[in-house]
């Protein structure tokens, strides 16, 4: 079983914001492959069902983003999963808007959230991360991830959360560095 975490904040205030962009995916993921999210257990939205013939759990902590780990770890221990079954997908200001990097471990490189999953279950899960880019000079970054994105942004977010949820299939059926050596270096550029 694999764990699948969009990072996000909760409500409709922060639906379209660039901090969603993880649970933009999970909704991708949940449509494409006919899981229903809802409900709420283990201090998220879930759905359970296959994804490319894995069976899988799609989450979306309700927790805000800050505190992802809560909710990680709650689920973590819930369906008895080691940290390199979880696959978390957030938003990186490092990347520009409509990248797509994918990676096992690490560090949190500054993004709060996922430095709360890295102290409640460890760093060894997998990431992938969508690009947003870096606010213009003089914007506070913590302002600017929780804006909407520009209509130039929005077809580039749209491809990145496709690419993101195909890379995410990929990680299931293919494993991580197969998905790393596609997605890395061909998609992600596009």
């Amino acid at each position: 079983m694999k764990l699948v975490v969009g990072l996000g904040n909760p409500g409709a205030r922060y639906r379209k914001t660039r901090h969603n962009v993880g649970f933009m995916v999970i909704d991708r993921l949940a449509a494409r492959w006919g899981i229903a999210l809802g409900g709420r257990r283990h201090a998220a939205e879930l759905g359970a069902g296959a994804v490319t013939g894995v069976r899988s759990v799609l989450a979306k902590p309700q927790t805000f983003m800050n505190a992802s780990g809560e909710a990680v770890a709650k689920l973590r221990r819930a369906y008895r999963l080691e940290p390199a079954a979880i696959v978390a997908v957030y938003d990186d200001l490092d990347l520009a808007v409509g990248r797509v990097r994918v990676r096992g471990g690490g560090g949190a490189g500054g993004h709060r959230g996922v430095a709360s999953l890295i102290a409640a279950i460890g760093g060894n899960f997998v990431r992938v991360r969508v690009g947003i880019g870096r606010p213009a000079g003089g914007v506070d970054p913590v302002e600017f991830v929780l804006e909407p994105f520009t209509a130039a942004e929005r077809p580039l977010i749209e491809g990145a959360v496709e690419r993101a949820a195909d890379s995410v299939e990929s990680l299931l059926r293919d494993g991580l560095e197969r998905t790393m050596n596609v997605f890395n270096h061909s998609l992600a550029a596009s």
